[in-house]
C-alpha cells in the first residue's frame, strides 16, 4: 500500500471520528438542555421558595455534579470494551427519567431531574477517551467543544418550536430527546469503529491509557499548584456559563429580543465557529509548552472580553444582543479550553502515560458544584435582583478575578513545567 493511501485512509478515519464525536455529544445535548428552553412562570416549588425551573434545574445539575465526580475515577479508569455500552446506556436512563418527568406528581419531577442528569455527565469524558492523545487532538477537541455551543442553542430553539406548536411543556424535553436517540448511538458505532492513536501519536502525545490511584495523586502533586487557581477560574466560568445558558428565556425576555426566530441558535452559532477555529489552530504548535502559553492567553483574552463587551454595552455603544453574542464567545474562550485541549497538551507535556480526562473531570467536577451555588444564591439570597442584573453582576466578577487567577495559573506552571526532550516532536 503507498503512503497516499495510508494518508488518505487516515483521513478518512479521522473524518469519521470527528463526525461521531461531535454528533454524540451533540445529541447528549438534546437529552439535558431542553428544559432550559421552558419558563415554568410564576410557578414556585412548595418548600423554600425556590422557583420551580430553578428546582428543576438543580435537580439536574446535583445529579450532573454528583456524576463528574464519579467521573475523576470512572471516565480515567474505563476499559476500552465498555464504553460504547456505558454510553448507549447512559443515555437510555437519561431519556427514561424525562418520560418520568413529564408524568409524575410535581415534588417528584425534582428527583426525575436529578435521575437525568446522573448517568449524562460522564459522557464528556468518554467521547474524549476516543479522540485524545493523537497529533491531530487538538483539532478534534475544538470540533468536540463546538458541538455543545452549538447543540445548546438548537435544542432550545427545538424546545420553543415544540412549545409552539402545541407540545405540553412537561413533555417538551422528552420529546426533544426521543428525537436524538437513534442518531446518537448511531455516533457512538462511528467511534467504536474508528482506530486509536498510531505509535506516532503516542511519541508525539504519549501514550493513553486508564491511569491507577498512584498515578493520579502523582498527577496532582506536580502541578497541583497551577491547577488550583485555574480550577477556580473554571468553576465561575462554569456558573457563568450554566447561568447564561440555564436562564437565556429570561435573560432574552428582559432584553427584548425573546421572539426573534431562532434566537439561541444566532447566538450561539458565532461563539462555536470562533471558539473551533481558534482552538483548532493550536495543531500548528509543536511545542506543549507553547501551546500551553498560547492557551493561558487565549483564556486571558476571554476575561478581557467580558469585560471590555461590557463597558461597551453600559455605554450604551453596543445592543443587548451583541452583547450576549459577545459575552457568549469570551466564556467559551476560557471555558473550552480547560475542558479540552489545555488538559490534552498538559499530559502530553508531563511524558507520562494517562489520559487527559481525568484532569479534565477535577475541573468539571468542581466547577459544576460552583454553578448549584450560584443559581442557589440567586433565588434565596438574591431574588429581587432580576436575572439580567444579576447576569451583569457575574459578568464584571468573572471577568476581572477570572484573569488574574489565570495570570497567577499560568506563571505557576511555567516554573513548575519541565519540557520533556520530545516536546518539539512535530504534529504530522
Amino acid at each position: 500500500m503507498s503512503t497516499t493511501v495510508r494518508r488518505e485512509n487516515s483521513a478518512w478515519s479521522l473524518g469519521l471520528l470527528m463526525v461521531g464525536a461531535f454528533g454524540a455529544y451533540f445529541c447528549m445535548y438534546a437529552f439535558r438542555k431542553p428544559i432550559a428552553a421552558l419558563e415554568f412562570a410564576g410557578q414556585e416549588l412548595s418548600v423554600g421558595g425556590v422557583e420551580l425551573k430553578t428546582a428543576f434545574l438543580i435537580g439536574q445539575l446535583l445529579g450532573y455534579a454528583l456524576s463528574k465526580y464519579a467521573g475523576i475515577i470512572v471516565c480515567s479508569s474505563l476499559s476500552a470494551r465498555y464504553r460504547a455500552r456505558t454510553l448507549i446506556a447512559s443515555i437510555l436512563v437519561a431519556e427514561l427519567a424525562l418520560v418520568a418527568f413529564a408524568v409524575v406528581p410535581v415534588g417528584w419531577k425534582v428527583a426525575a431531574m436529578f435521575v437525568n442528569g446522573l448517568p449524562l455527565g460522564i459522557v464528556w469524558g468518554l467521547v474524549v477517551r476516543y479522540i485524545e492523545g493523537r497529533r491531530v487532538s487538538d483539532v478534534l477537541l475544538a470540533g468536540l467543544s463546538a458541538s455543545f455551543i452549538l447543540a445548546s442553542g438548537v435544542v432550545k430553539d427545538t424546545g420553543r418550536w415544540m412549545l409552539s406548536h402545541g407540545v405540553a411543556e412537561v413533555w417538551v424535553p422528552a420529546v426533544t430527546g426521543a428525537l436524538f436517540l437513534l442518531p446518537f448511538v448511531f455516533c457512538v458505532r462511528l467511534l467504536e469503529a474508528s482506530p486509536g492513536p498510531d505509535p506516532e501519536d503516542e511519541l508525539a502525545r504519549t501514550q493513553r491509557r486508564a491511569m491507577t490511584s498512584s498515578e493520579r495523586r502523582a498527577f496532582l502533586a506536580r502541578f497541583g499548584a497551577a491547577l488550583l487557581p485555574l480550577i477556580l477560574v473554571y468553576m465561575s466560568l462554569t456558573a457563568y456559563r450554566d447561568f447564561r445558558d440555564n436562564y437565556g428565556t429570561e435573560i432574552f425576555r428582559e432584553l427584548g429580543y425573546l421572539d426573534l426566530p431562532m434566537l439561541f441558535t444566532r447566538t450561539e452559532l458565532p461563539a462555536s465557529v470562533g471558539v473551533l477555529v481558534t482552538l483548532a489552530c493550536l495543531i500548528f504548535v509543536r511545542s506543549h509548552a507553547r501551546a500551553l502559553t498560547l492557551t493561558y492567553l487565549l483564556m486571558a483574552g476571554g476575561c478581557l472580553t467580558l469585560v471590555l463587551s461590557s463597558m461597551l454595552y453600559q455605554a450604551q455603544l453596543i445592543d443587548g444582543l451583541r452583547w450576549m453574542v459577545v459575552v457568549g464567545a469570551g466564556a467559551y474562550l476560557v471555558y473550552v479550553p480547560v475542558a479540552s485541549v489545555f488538559f490534552e497538551r498538559l499530559t502530553a507535556a508531563g511524558g507520562s502515560p494517562g489520559t487527559a480526562v481525568f484532569g479534565i473531570y477535577l475541573a468539571d467536577a468542581l466547577g459544576y458544584s460552583g454553578s448549584v451555588a450560584v443559581q442557589l444564591y440567586r433565588d434565596l439570597w438574591a431574588r429581587d435582583v432580576t436575572r439580567l442584573a444579576f447576569f451583569e453582576s457575574l459578568t464584571w466578577a468573572v471577568g476581572l478575578f477570572g484573569g488574574v487567577l489565570i495570570l497567577v495559573s499560568g506563571w505557576v506552571l511555567h516554573r513548575t513545567l519541565v519540557v520533556q526532550p520530545d516536546d518539539d516532536v512535530s504534529p504530522g
